[in-house]
């Protein structure tokens, strides 16, 4: 018998594959580029693997598709608002809410993170979630994300380069290249600074702090300068959809 899930965090940008137990993941994964999956590409990243239930959380349809046929022979849980997500809505209209963002809210509940809690996602778009000391999803905010900002300075300027995100060995920089990577991460952390800062208040009256971790690609690099962040989970948004997966069995 395999492990109980495949879990699929399918976001716009990179798709996300992982077996799991029902208490932790295991060590079966696979990244892919969202725009090139392919029934081939699956083919090839799950070979060997063995499971008995998929459970995604995807923000592409399209691709949510090419999984759900791919894998047609199982049983698919996909992540949205109807589900037992250990975490209330308290939106005008939750189907509005991308399942990624869902995945965190129940990853932080589910883990038992001090609440209330924000958390910062760093995908292709950077998502601010609130979660209260009630276990209620509150709403939160949504930024460009830091690959779009750059590729938007790259793509609608004649002379500015596409640039490796990385952190800036100086802030004046003595080069185009190293002049844009200095305003982008210095930048975006005084962005999320502010947006950190605002919430905060939102939330207590800015009387103290709020709990915030963070997850994504440029979570890392970024949370390391950024005081207001606690902690960096790389798998929270897959944690999240396991213990979805376990709030709803079959």
């Amino acid at each position: 018998m395999g492990a109980p899930y495949l879990l699929i965090n399918n976001n716009n940008s990179r798709t996300k594959f992982a077996l799991a137990g029902r208490d932790r993941l295991l060590e079966a994964r696979a990244v892919v580029e969202t725009a090139s999956l392919t029934p081939e590409v699956l083919a090839n990243i799950s070979e060997g693997w063995e499971f008995e239930r998929v459970v995604m959380a995807s923000v592409v349809p399209t691709k949510a598709a090419v999984i759900r046929e791919f894998w047609s022979a199982y049983p698919i849980l996909e992540v949205n608002y109807r589900l037992n997500l250990g975490v209330a809505l308290d939106l005008p209209d939750p189907s509005t809410l991308g399942p990624d963002r869902l995945a965190n809210a129940a990853a932080v509940v589910g883990l038992q993170e001090a609440l209330p809690c924000i958390v910062v996602d760093f995908g292709t778009a950077l998502t601010f979630n609130v979660i209260s000391a009630a276990k209620v999803y509150l709403g939160g905010m949504i930024a460009p994300g830091l690959s779009a900002m750059t590729e938007y300075l790259h793509e609608r300027t004649a002379l500015l380069p596409r640039i490796q995100i990385e952190e800036p060995r100086e802030v004046i920089g003595k080069s185009t290249q190293a002049a844009m990577l200095s305003g982008v991460v210095y930048g975006y952390r005084g962005l999320i600074k502010e947006l950190l800062r605002q919430l905060e208040h939102e939330v207590t009256g800015g009387a103290r702090h709020v709990r915030t971790v963070a997850t994504g690609g440029y979570a890392e690099l970024l949370a390391a300068q950024i005081p207001g962040i606690d902690a960096v989970f790389p798998d929270l948004t897959l944690d999240g959809i396991r213990i979805i997966a376990n709030l709803n069995p079959p």
